[in-house]
Parts: structure tokens; C-alpha cells; sequence
């Protein structure tokens, strides 16, 4: 099997449309792979670049060099030149993404929030919506609060309705932006043991981490980010 994830000489920057069009590089010439059963994680300050780089890889921001490869189907696909049809296919099929904040869904209930992608992908309603309820008890989440929409919920409970909705899927791929940022001690065990399952699976999994003791428990490797930034002499 091909390795699941390759980035290779990625570059990205921002135009400053409001400042006369001015190009601020975030980060060049990024360089890794991530092998299946892997859990690596982006490290660096604040500001280095770490969700950039997810972004890209998820192909939420583009990409002005380098490519992104990805096995899709029958085929290797680069997402940096990929046409968006084909990106989202391979969302829907390869990558896996728990986001740091829940995008709330008016009027839809957390349980089909998190039942979703399974759903996307074919699976029965009643059966997607079973195993969202497994991971949801799992997470500790309320079951008064399964038929209601996360819009109210706190930032904790949304949290946990997010990291079901990711860890729902067995995607190849899985990016996980500061899963654990609002969890209590106890949800945050939880999850180190939901990612200790799917490496055990064989998921390629990128993360970024700002809790120390999360990071250690999961981190195959770390990806020094400050090693891609962009000077300013460079720029």
C-alpha cells in the first residue's frame, strides 16, 4: 500500500489585500510523510505555521509550490492541483479532520451531527447513528443532550460532539487540530486512548498539540515547523 500521506516542497503565503497586495510567506519548502499506524505532530511557537500546514494538507487553504500526495482510489492524487470535486472526494473517502471548533449546524441534533459522514459515505442512518452514540457515551457526553443542537452546547461538549464526528469514520487520514484544547482530565484520557486505537488500526494520523502531557502520550514523532519558516531575509 502506498504511504498514505506525502508532502513534498510545499510552500504557502498570504496577499495582504488590504495593505496594497502584500505577500506574506508563512512557510516553504515543507517536506515530510506520515506512515500508516503513525501519529506525528506539528511542533513549533505560536505563529509558525503548524495550522497552516494542516489547512493545506486538508485543502482548506492552497497551496502556491510543492504537492500533497494522497492514494485515492486506483490512483496517487496531488490535493495542491487537484480540482475541488476531487478534493472533496477525497475528504469524503482518505481524510479525517476533528477541528479545534465545531461548525454548529442549526437545528440538527449533536447525534446527527456526529452520525454525518458515515452517512455521507453510504452507511445506513440507523446504523451511523448507533455508532455515534458509542462514542459519544465513550466521550462522556450527556445523552439528554444527543437529540439537541451543539449550537448551546459549552466549548467542552462541543469539543467531544467534534472529536466523535472525526474518529466516526475509518478514514487512511486523520488531522486533529487541538483535539483535546477544552477537555477536562478525564475526556482528555479518553481521547489519548480513541488515538492509541486508531494507530493500533493503521490510521496515518498529523496532529498539533499545545498540552504537553497529551503530546508525549501520543507522538510518534515531532515535525520541528520552525524548520520551514520563512525569513524575512528569505523573503
Amino acid at each position: 500500500m502506498p504511504t498514505p500521506l506525502v508532502v513534498s516542497d510545499v510552500a504557502k503565503s498570504f496577499t495582504m489585500h488590504l495593505r496594497d497586495g502584500i505577500r506574506l510567506p508563512v512557510v516553504a519548502n515543507v517536506s515530510f510523510s506520515i506512515k500508516a499506524g503513525e501519529c506525528a505532530v506539528l511542533g513549533g511557537p505560536s505563529g509558525a505555521g503548524k495550522s497552516s500546514i494542516l489547512k493545506m494538507v486538508y485543502g482548506n487553504y492552497a497551496v502556491d509550490q510543492g504537492q500533497i500526495i494522497v492514494p485515492y482510489g486506483d490512483r496517487l492524487v496531488d490535493l495542491a492541483s487537484a480540482d475541488p470535486r476531487t478534493v472533496l472526494g477525497v475528504r469524503r473517502d482518505m481524510i479525517g479532520y476533528v477541528s479545534q471548533f465545531l461548525r454548529t449546524v442549526p437545528r440538527v441534533s449533536a447525534l446527527d451531527v456526529v452520525a454525518e459522514p458515515l452517512v455521507a459515505r453510504g452507511v445506513d442512518r440507523r446504523q451511523a447513528c448507533d455508532r455515534a452514540a458509542v462514542l459519544l457515551a465513550g466521550l462522556n457526553l450527556p445523552e439528554r443532550l444527543w437529540s439537541l443542537p451543539p449550537a448551546t452546547f459549552s466549548g467542552g461538549e462541543q469539543q467531544r460532539v467534534n472529536i466523535a464526528r472525526g474518529f466516526i469514520t475509518d478514514h487512511p487520514i486523520l488531522l486533529l487540530d487541538e483535539p483535546t484544547a477544552s477537555l477536562d482530565a478525564k475526556n482528555r484520557e479518553v481521547v489519548v486512548s480513541m488515538i492509541r486505537a486508531k494507530k493500533e488500526a493503521g490510521t496515518a494520523m498529523l496532529g498539533i498539540f499545545h498540552d504537553e502531557d497529551v503530546r508525549t502520550a501520543v507522538a510518534d514523532r515531532i515535525i520541528d515547523v520552525t524548520a520551514f519558516a520563512v525569513t524575512s531575509e528569505a523573503a
